[in-house]
């Protein structure tokens, strides 16, 4: 079973590191997560099993690079819809 949950993992990540143009704050909106969620779950999942990594160290494996190098290339400004649209869910979350 952890192979499987491994492989889906993998695939999962190389997926989002294909898909750049999909952005963090879309994602957000979306699935109520992106890929800095997903490397706080990889890092903490990492301490659990007593390996020493930091949150850098977890966006590098997400993300295939340095978090900065990819946020130089890949990262837009948000728009006002998305902040719109995030703040909708924001909210939603904090009613309940």
């Amino acid at each position: 079973m952890v192979e499987i949950e491994a492989a889906a993992f993998r695939q999962l990540v190389e997926h989002l590191q294909k898909h750049t143009e999909i952005q963090n704050l879309d994602m957000m909106i979306t699935a109520d997560f992106c890929r800095n969620c997903l490397a706080k779950w990889y890092m903490n999942s990492a301490l659990e099993q007593g390996i020493d990594m930091n949150y850098e160290q977890a966006r590098e494996v997400i993300y295939g690079m340095p978090y900065e190098a990819w946020k130089e290339k890949f990262q837009l400004e948000a728009t006002p819809e998305q902040l719109a649209a995030l703040e909708i869910k924001h909210n939603a979350k904090t009613a309940k």
